[in-house]
Protein backbone atom coordinates (compact mmCIF):
# COMPACT_ATOMS: atom_id res chain seq x y z
CA UNK A 1 0.00 0.00 0.00
CA UNK A 2 2.80 2.23 0.35
CA UNK A 3 3.86 1.89 -2.80
CA UNK A 4 0.69 2.90 -4.11
CA UNK A 5 0.74 5.44 -2.46
CA UNK A 6 3.37 7.09 -3.43
CA UNK A 7 2.94 6.24 -6.95
CA UNK A 8 -0.45 8.41 -7.09
CA UNK A 9 1.64 11.05 -4.84
CA UNK A 10 4.01 11.12 -7.90
CA UNK A 11 1.32 11.01 -10.25
CA UNK A 12 -0.27 14.01 -9.00
CA UNK A 13 2.83 15.96 -9.02
CA UNK A 14 3.41 15.70 -12.50
CA UNK A 15 1.14 18.52 -13.96
CA UNK A 16 2.09 20.41 -11.38
CA UNK A 17 5.37 20.06 -12.48
CA UNK A 18 4.72 20.12 -16.43
CA UNK A 19 2.43 23.74 -15.62
CA UNK A 20 5.45 25.66 -13.99
CA UNK A 21 6.51 28.15 -15.78
CA UNK A 22 9.91 27.95 -18.39
CA UNK A 23 12.11 30.49 -16.75
CA UNK A 24 14.17 31.59 -19.97
CA UNK A 25 11.18 32.02 -22.12
CA UNK A 26 12.16 34.97 -24.48
CA UNK A 27 10.59 38.33 -23.47
CA UNK A 28 8.65 39.91 -25.89
CA UNK A 29 10.35 42.78 -27.85
CA UNK A 30 10.60 46.23 -26.62
CA UNK A 31 7.79 48.62 -28.00
CA UNK A 32 9.21 52.20 -27.61
CA UNK A 33 6.31 53.67 -29.74
CA UNK A 34 3.76 52.17 -26.97
CA UNK A 35 0.93 54.31 -26.25
CA UNK A 36 0.53 54.04 -22.58
CA UNK A 37 -0.91 57.69 -20.62
CA UNK A 38 2.51 57.91 -18.93
CA UNK A 39 4.55 57.34 -22.02
CA UNK A 40 2.26 60.02 -24.20
CA UNK A 41 2.84 62.68 -21.73
CA UNK A 42 6.44 62.19 -20.96
CA UNK A 43 7.19 62.13 -24.90
CA UNK A 44 4.74 65.66 -25.60
CA UNK A 45 6.58 67.34 -22.62
CA UNK A 46 10.00 66.02 -24.40
CA UNK A 47 8.49 67.11 -27.88
CA UNK A 48 7.63 70.65 -26.45
CA UNK A 49 11.10 71.36 -25.22
CA UNK A 50 12.84 69.82 -28.34
CA UNK A 51 11.01 72.78 -30.26
CA UNK A 52 13.63 75.57 -27.80
CA UNK A 53 16.22 73.36 -27.70
CA UNK A 54 16.85 73.09 -31.55
CA UNK A 55 18.61 76.54 -31.64
CA UNK A 56 21.42 75.23 -29.01
CA UNK A 57 21.77 72.21 -31.20
CA UNK A 58 21.91 74.17 -34.61
CA UNK A 59 24.53 76.61 -32.47
CA UNK A 60 26.76 73.95 -31.26
CA UNK A 61 26.39 74.86 -28.00
CA UNK A 62 24.55 71.57 -26.58
CA UNK A 63 25.16 68.23 -27.91
CA UNK A 64 24.19 64.68 -27.22
CA UNK A 65 25.94 62.39 -24.91
CA UNK A 66 27.04 58.66 -25.52
CA UNK A 67 24.60 58.21 -22.77
CA UNK A 68 21.54 59.72 -24.46
CA UNK A 69 21.46 62.78 -21.85
CA UNK A 70 21.85 66.53 -23.26
CA UNK A 71 24.78 68.40 -22.62
CA UNK A 72 26.12 72.11 -22.26
CA UNK A 73 28.90 72.04 -25.07
CA UNK A 74 30.26 75.32 -25.76
CA UNK A 75 28.71 78.27 -23.48
CA UNK A 76 31.67 80.02 -24.24
CA UNK A 77 30.34 82.47 -26.52
CA UNK A 78 26.77 82.76 -24.86
CA UNK A 79 25.48 85.95 -22.62
CA UNK A 80 24.89 84.97 -19.23
CA UNK A 81 21.11 84.81 -20.23
CA UNK A 82 21.38 82.44 -22.96
CA UNK A 83 23.16 80.29 -20.70
CA UNK A 84 20.96 80.00 -18.17
CA UNK A 85 17.87 79.13 -20.56
CA UNK A 86 20.20 76.00 -22.10
CA UNK A 87 20.92 75.17 -18.93
CA UNK A 88 17.87 75.70 -17.59
CA UNK A 89 16.40 73.22 -20.85
CA UNK A 90 18.98 70.74 -19.87
CA UNK A 91 18.06 70.72 -16.13
CA UNK A 92 14.49 69.64 -17.56
CA UNK A 93 15.38 67.27 -20.09
CA UNK A 94 17.76 65.14 -18.82
CA UNK A 95 15.49 63.53 -15.57
CA UNK A 96 12.19 63.66 -18.07
CA UNK A 97 14.47 61.22 -20.38
CA UNK A 98 14.98 59.38 -17.60
CA UNK A 99 11.45 59.16 -17.16
CA UNK A 100 10.53 58.15 -20.29
CA UNK A 101 12.78 55.45 -19.93
CA UNK A 102 10.86 54.09 -16.79
CA UNK A 103 7.30 54.82 -18.39
CA UNK A 104 8.93 52.64 -21.54
CA UNK A 105 10.11 49.69 -19.30
CA UNK A 106 7.13 49.54 -17.19
CA UNK A 107 4.38 50.24 -20.10
CA UNK A 108 6.23 46.98 -21.58
CA UNK A 109 6.29 45.22 -18.30
CA UNK A 110 9.67 45.03 -18.70
CA UNK A 111 10.50 47.17 -15.66
CA UNK A 112 13.94 45.15 -14.55
CA UNK A 113 15.07 45.62 -18.12
CA UNK A 114 15.17 49.59 -17.93
CA UNK A 115 19.36 49.23 -19.15
CA UNK A 116 17.89 47.50 -21.94
CA UNK A 117 15.02 50.15 -22.61
CA UNK A 118 17.74 52.73 -22.27
CA UNK A 119 20.27 51.11 -24.65
CA UNK A 120 17.16 51.00 -27.53
CA UNK A 121 15.74 54.60 -27.04
CA UNK A 122 19.43 55.67 -26.92
CA UNK A 123 20.29 54.43 -30.47
CA UNK A 124 17.04 56.35 -31.89
CA UNK A 125 17.52 59.73 -30.15
CA UNK A 126 21.32 59.00 -31.87
CA UNK A 127 19.42 58.18 -35.18
CA UNK A 128 17.23 61.44 -35.08
CA UNK A 129 20.29 63.37 -34.21
CA UNK A 130 20.50 65.36 -37.50
CA UNK A 131 24.02 66.06 -39.23
CA UNK A 132 26.49 68.24 -37.63
CA UNK A 133 24.98 68.33 -34.16
CA UNK A 134 27.49 67.82 -31.50
CA UNK A 135 27.73 64.53 -29.90
CA UNK A 136 29.93 63.65 -27.04
CA UNK A 137 31.79 60.10 -26.83
CA UNK A 138 32.47 58.29 -23.49
CA UNK A 139 35.75 59.95 -23.13
CA UNK A 140 34.14 63.26 -23.13
CA UNK A 141 35.60 64.16 -26.41
CA UNK A 142 33.25 66.25 -28.99
CA UNK A 143 32.54 65.82 -32.66
CA UNK A 144 30.14 66.45 -34.91
CA UNK A 145 27.68 64.04 -36.25
CA UNK A 146 28.21 63.19 -40.10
Amino acid sequence: MNQFALLLLAGLALPAIAAEPVKDAAKPPINLDIGSPTVIVVKHSLAQRTSRLVRFYESGEIGLGHDGFIYLRDGSKMTLAKRQIAEKLIDAENPERRALIQALADSNGRRNDEAEVWELQRARWLQQWKSGWWLRDADAKWSKKP
